[in-house]
């Protein structure tokens, strides 16, 4: 047995599997008083490396951190989506807000938040995370979501809502949104646009090849073509990837390429990790070098920021991923 922060899905929820057949229910145990529970290791190619091992989240300011977001009723990505760096970040007194519920539409199949029908909307919640975002001191506030298909808009007033709330609750708090596709709606991109983030994520995940495979009810270009549209309505743009799915050297550069050529600014490249038996397998686990090597050449590629590791994720280190590209005038450039 193994220890993972926060479980993939909550106990008896059933998942699906990445075969396509219905997933089976899965019940982590907790371990008392860190909001910790155990799940199974997957074997063979799961077995994690040393440089994948994290420690268990504790002290004062992870358990303040936790106690905030119970109270105030809010999801993080890095519970739902059972994030490795959750014990890093919450010591550190950040964490990245989840809007839009904590139960997704669509299926991806790395991706470990829940699916099925999600609740109604919380017309309080841009509040209460704008109140949770002055409570932890944030000048840096990330925001994402599950995908809501569901919704005509996709979901896209309540980020541009949520937005201009941490802006009154915390003058002069940057805020990062990672969103969803919306089902490539340009007036629901322009609606969250119109808000002023000051980094506009949207994650391609993989390469185009994989796409059927790992993000089935995505589409390659349809992401791409989101990304530039930001990039020509003057954001700050943002991607990051996922390595050890089964992809090639040249299909990394490939995407890098594409990135770069829609504008993108920032990158993020980190090692896939299985949530748990029931999602894609590790096909590879890419050593810290190699991520290195990644980071040198989408610098020299253009990006003004590449953060590269086994451990990166979207939101890690975000304010310094976005130190000193916000305060330029890099949007115009490519």
């Amino acid at each position: 047995m193994g220890l993972s922060p926060f479980p993939p899905v909550g106990p008896g929820v059933r998942v699906q599997g990445h075969d396509g057949m219905a997933g089976r229910e899965i019940t982590p145990s907790r371990v008392p008083n860190t909001g910790i529970f155990r799940v199974e290791e997957a074997s063979g190619k799961s077995r994690r490396p040393s440089w994948l091992k994290t420690r268990l989240p504790t002290g004062g300011e992870f358990l303040r951190v936790r106690e905030l977001v119970e109270q105030q009723g809010l999801h993080t990505v890095c519970q739902s989506a059972r994030c490795p760096n959750i014990g890093h970040c919450w010591s550190r007194g950040t964490a990245t807000f989840m809007i839009l519920g904590n139960v997704c539409t669509r299926n991806c199949r790395f991706c470990a938040v829940a699916t099925g029908r999600p609740d109604p909307l919380d017309p309080d919640e841009p509040r209460r995370v704008a109140e949770a975002v002055r409570r932890l001191g944030l000048l840096y506030a990330v925001i994402t979501s599950v995908t809501r298909d569901d919704l005509p808009d996709g979901g896209a007033q309540v980020f541009a809502e949520t937005i201009r709330e941490i802006r009154a609750a915390v003058p002069g708090c940057l805020v990062e949104v990672l969103i969803p596709d919306f089902g490539g709606s340009e007036e629901a991109l322009r609606t969250v646009l119109e808000a002023q983030p000051d980094v506009l994520n949207h994650n391609l995940e993989t390469v185009a090849r994989l796409y059927p495979r790992v993000r089935p009810q995505a589409d390659y270009q349809r992401s791409l073509l989101l990304l530039e549209r930001a990039h020509g309505w003057g954001a700050v743009t943002k991607s990051g990837l996922m390595l050890g799915l089964g992809e090639s050297d040249e299909e990394i550069r490939e995407v890098m390429r594409d990135l770069r050529r829609v504008g993108c600014q920032v990158l993020t490249l980190g090692q896939y990790l299985q949530p748990s038996p029931a999602h894609l397998p590790v096909e590879r686990f890419v050593p810290p070098e190699e991520f290195a090597h990644w980071r040198e050449w989408g610098l020299a590629l253009g990006f003004r920021h590449v953060e590269s590791g086994p451990l990166v994720r979207s939101s890690f280190h975000a304010d310094q991923q976005a130190r000193g590209v916000c305060s330029s005038a890099g949007a115009a450039e490519i």
